[in-house]
């Protein structure tokens, strides 16, 4: 004999309790995983100051900027040399 479609879709109180603890889960994952991409991203205005004060954070970018300041000599375009001028007579 076959079961009505009633008696086939009732749970258990248990099993409903199960079931629902399942789809609770998986919305809070669902919900998690919306607010993580919907957030919005840092960027490097987050880190503003973070380092003021550190010494070594100082002797990294003096090193940095030192480092840069010779890349651009070493770089620049050397100016053209220029010819004297001729003395008219």
């Amino acid at each position: 004999m076959s079961e009505s479609l009633t008696q086939r879709t009732i749970m258990k109180p248990d099993q409903l309790e199960a079931r629902l603890a399942s789809m609770e889960k998986q919305l809070a994952d669902i919900r998690a995983l919306l607010e993580e991409r919907l957030e919005p991203k840092k960027d490097w205005r987050s880190t503003y100051g973070m380092f003021a004060g550190d010494e070594v954070a100082k002797r990294i970018d003096d090193t940095a900027r030192k480092l840069r300041e010779a890349d651009r000599k070493r770089t620049k375009p050397k100016a053209p040399k220029r010819r004297p001028a001729r003395a008219s007579a």
